[in-house]
């Protein structure tokens, strides 16, 4: 789950962590109001959940209260396009603006979990202020990583590798190996998945300041944090990710091509995106519907499919281990019974329970089209989309 930046400030200064003086505003009044209390030249910048915002428009500079006002209004209202956002863009409902600072050095600092390792990652770089991925394409040198172990927790002379090598005055090893250690606490006590400060500003006055914010929460971990639901702003997230959350399909991912997917099992569904492509096709989305033998779950898949106008073919591939196939087959033939299915729809059965899954599809009489294997179910699905486009 994500929250928009003035959010994740407010969780930084709960922990010690020091940002720019500010206010959020949903109106250009209010806007003007902040400006006013604040004085001097401030940033106004659009409260969306995405990169990318500076180059886009979404953040601008003001040096007095009616420029604050006329910039509040142009932004607030409109959907911000950024490389990071769907084409159509995310809404803009409101605007944070802060104090103008000025800096002598943008830093780098992120705390995520290293899928390879395992374990909480800390990144850091001196050359912040721009998008970590292409520092560490261009230059993968300039990028530190340590891994923490959860058990012994955050030590400080991980912070103090990683505050070296990021070519700090030693006046600010000291205050930045403190802050390391707040921002590990957030991650851990709010069981985050990300948290980002890029830059993490030393001042004129020779102070660590974080001008921008980003934390995901985990959201299998949200049970334990009930008053962080309230945080979501339903308006950033894709409208079939939130109709799917509803249906009690989690591992629902919207994409931008017309097959849509059913698959168990999260590697078995990145493989069958993959195939997909190497077909000549574009995936609709990614879905792992679980393990769990419910045929609900399977017609309400297809539901979501039918409530994208993108879709044009269907691809189901079930490799049956915990998850049956005739469970799989039972559910469709359910779907079929319940909903309006005109698409064309690809079905691939295998492993547990596959004979009597294939006697239920060949018993319903449906007008499903039959694959041996995930190459042959990809490359029928595509075929079967582009028939129908």
């Amino acid at each position: 789950m994500k929250i928009h930046e003035y959010q994740a400030k407010k969780f930084l200064t709960d922990f010690g962590i020091p940002v720019p003086r500010g206010g959020v505003a949903s109106t250009p009044a209010e806007a003007r109001k902040v400006a006013e209390k604040l004085g001097g030249p401030v940033v106004v910048k659009a409260q969306a959940q995405a990169g990318g915002r500076g180059q886009a428009g979404g953040i601008k500079t003001a040096p007095s209260p009616d420029t604050v006002e006329a910039l509040a209004a142009a932004m607030l209202g409109t959907r911000l396009v950024t490389h990071q956002t769907p084409p159509e863009g995310v809404p803009v409902t409101s605007v944070l603006v802060e104090e103008a600072v000025a800096s002598r050095q943008e830093l780098y600092l992120g705390l995520t979990i290293d899928s390879s390792l395992g374990l909480p990652t800390m990144i850091a770089s001196e050359a912040g202020g721009m998008e970590i991925e292409e520092v560490a394409s261009s230059h993968p040198e300039r990028v530190l990583k340590v891994a923490i172990d959860p058990v012994a927790g955050f030590q400080p002379f991980l912070g103090r590798q990683l505050a070296y090598g990021m070519n700090l005055d030693a006046g600010l090893v000291r205050p930045m190996v403190e802050l390391m250690a707040n921002l590990y606490r957030l991650f851990q006590a709010h069981d985050a998945s990300l948290v980002e400060i890029n830059p993490l500003v030393v001042t004129e006055e020779g102070k660590l300041l974080a001008l921008d914010a980003k934390i995901n929460f985990d959201d299998n971990a949200l049970f334990r944090h009930a008053d962080l639901e309230s945080l979501r702003d339903p308006g950033q997230e894709s409208a079939l990710e939130l109709q799917a959350l509803d249906l009690g399909l989690k591992n629902y991912v919207k994409l931008d091509g017309n097959v849509a997917c059913m698959v168990n099992g999260a590697g078995l569904a990145m493989a069958a995106l993959d195939v997909i492509t190497l077909a000549g096709g574009e995936p609709a989305n990614f879905l792992d519907i679980g393990t769990m033998n419910n045929t609900d779950r399977v017609v309400n898949a297809f539901r979501l499919f039918l409530s994208d106008p993108n879709v044009k073919a269907v691809m189901v591939n079930i490799f049956g281990g915990m998850a049956r196939a005739d469970i799989i087959a039972q559910g469709i033939v359910e779907a079929y019974r319940d909903l309006d299915i005109k698409l064309p729809v690809v079905v691939r059965l295998a492993g547990t329970n596959v004979e009597e899954g294939d006697r239920i599809l060949a018993d319903s009489g449906l007008d499903v089209i039959r694959a041996a294997t995930l190459q042959e179910a990809a490359e029928r699905a595509v075929a079967a989309a582009r028939e129908v486009s």
